[in-house]
């Protein structure tokens, strides 16, 4: 659940451009979530693949993306057996401070991790 230094070379910049783009909705939908007590772990998938994962928040093709953009949460990954009871306490803990980090979880051609990357300061 740390960001990978391997991730950093290989995927960081294939996706951080969309973050970019997409970086004060995802910190919105993030406080509402949070807010609305639908979860205090939001997470947010990029994939350029349909996945069964969260539900569909941006289509890549909409804004011009090169990823999809899903919306889920802890529970949502439980239920889904990604994250199991087990580690749920070790995600918690290692889950940085959502006003500040998005949590996304990275899926591409086979390849899956978390990462935390930074909100842009206004």
């Amino acid at each position: 659940m740390n960001n990978d230094p391997e991730l950093n070379g290989k995927y960081l910049g294939t996706f951080t451009k969309d973050f970019a783009a997409v970086a004060d909705t995802l910190k919105e939908a993030s406080y509402e979530m949070r807010k609305r007590d639908i979860s205090k772990y939001p997470i947010f998938i990029f994939t350029k693949e349909p996945t069964p994962l969260g539900s569909m928040f941006i289509q890549a093709q909409e804004m011009n993306l090169d990823w999809h953009v899903y919306a889920s949460y802890l529970f949502d990954f439980v239920e889904r057996n990604v994250i199991s009871l087990e580690k749920v306490a070790e995600f918690e803990q290692a889950y940085k401070n959502p006003d500040e980090y998005c949590c996304l979880f990275i899926i591409d051609e086979g390849f899956t991790n978390f990462v935390f990357i930074p909100f842009p300061e206004d």
